[in-house]
């Protein structure tokens, strides 16, 4: 009767232990995406850890009034083709160059829905510049630079590293990118 107690509880114990590991295997987020954020013209909090960990990211800061404002074509084609195979585009306007996305946010998403078809995620107008970047830029910008200018590209790969960055010069219907893309994605 004694054994039977000790060895129950001795399996009791190295289920729970082997679960509990399993859970902070599963639950263990990568620096680069422990971060909440707000969604475009909402007060909705995303932590991206939990929405997103596992999938291909392309994270751009945006804005409306820019010579490359028409990379939202690009990145809205990107999504569309990739998504089902694990890429997300996530977008964040930014106002920090040139005063190039200056309206509110309820006009950017519009703009961006309107003009361009953008149904990838878009978040919070954010500062990206270094001396005033948000946590999440400033993750990222110390690893592969800062944005210089809008549509600054940042990629990461299914396990949340930072594995490449593009500058706005660098189209998203590039074959650089879209290669990269594929590469892990597949």
């Amino acid at each position: 009767m004694i054994k039977t107690t000790l060895l129950a509880v001795a399996v009791t114990a190295a289920i729970s232990g082997t679960m509990a590991l399993a859970e902070n295997r599963t639950s263990t987020c990568h620096p680069n995406l422990d971060f909440n954020v707000r969604t475009l013209n909402d007060n909705k909090q995303v932590k991206l850890c939990d929405e997103y960990q596992g999938k291909v990211l392309l994270i751009v800061n945006t804005a409306s009034k820019c010579a490359f404002t028409g990379q939202y074509e690009g990145l809205e084609q990107l999504y569309a083709t990739y998504k089902d195979d694990g890429l997300v585009v996530l977008g964040f306007p930014s106002n920090d160059f040139g005063n190039q996305d200056p309206g509110s946010e309820e006009q950017i998403q519009k703009f961006c829905r309107t003009t361009y078809g953008v149904q990838f995620p878009m978040f919070q107008k954010s500062h990206v510049k270094k001396k005033y970047a948000d946590p999440l830029f400033v993750q990222l910008g110390e690893q592969k630079g800062y944005p210089r200018w809008n549509f600054y590209k940042y990629l990461i790969d299914r396990d949340g590293e930072l594995v490449d960055s593009y500058s706005s010069f660098t189209s998203p219907a590039s074959k650089k990118i879209q290669t990269k893309i594929e590469t892990l994605l597949f």
